[in-house]
């Protein structure tokens, strides 16, 4: 910061990425950038490879990112509130210690034809919740086959407006 209270900027520019559109391939002219304390909102990155980026106490507030590689991403410690994502491959994706209320998720499904076909192997493992709360969650038009529900507390549930846990309490089943 200098006396007049301006933030001072450093930009290291060392290799940057060039797409030769004639024969659709990039020629890599890398840049390395070291960006602190800088202000890039409203740039434009198109046909850039950002692969291995460190991004530590940054704003991507309404930022749109659209036909991206984000494969092997780790993000910790984010705010994701009103994250919109669609045509989105999301396999072997993991959540852990989240927060979910009001969260939406619609026209999901395995996307792979052999998934569907052949059933599960360890390499195609089925979509697991554990330990999650779906307490007053709404469940609509959705295929259940073969839905396995174990240990969990079904007080309340229903189904197609069917009290499921009084329906096996009248069976004389244990719930757990």
């Amino acid at each position: 910061m200098d006396n007049a209270g301006n933030i001072g900027v450093r930009v290291e520019v060392k290799r940057a990425i060039h797409f030769n559109k004639a024969d659709n391939q990039m020629s890599l002219k890398v840049e390395h950038l070291d960006l602190q304390r800088a202000d890039i909102s409203g740039s434009k990155w198109q046909e850039v490879r950002a692969e291995e980026l460190d991004i530590d106490n940054v704003s991507l507030a309404k930022t749109k990112i659209n036909n991206a590689n984000m494969s092997g991403i780790t993000l910790f410690d984010v705010n994701l509130s009103g994250l919109s994502i669609s045509d989105a491959n999301l396999t072997g994706m993991s959540i852990d210690g989240a927060q979910w209320g009001g969260a939406h998720f619609k026209h999901i499904g395995y996307g792979n034809k052999d998934q569907l076909e052949n059933g599960h192997t360890a390499a195609n493992p089925p979509v697991q919740i554990t330990s999650c709360n779906l307490e007053d969650a709404v469940v609509r038009e959705t295929n259940l086959r073969g839905v396995s529900i174990e240990g969990c507390d079904i007080e309340g549930l229903t189904i197609n407006g069917v009290d499921i846990s009084a329906l096996l309490r009248q069976h004389k089943v244990e719930l757990s």
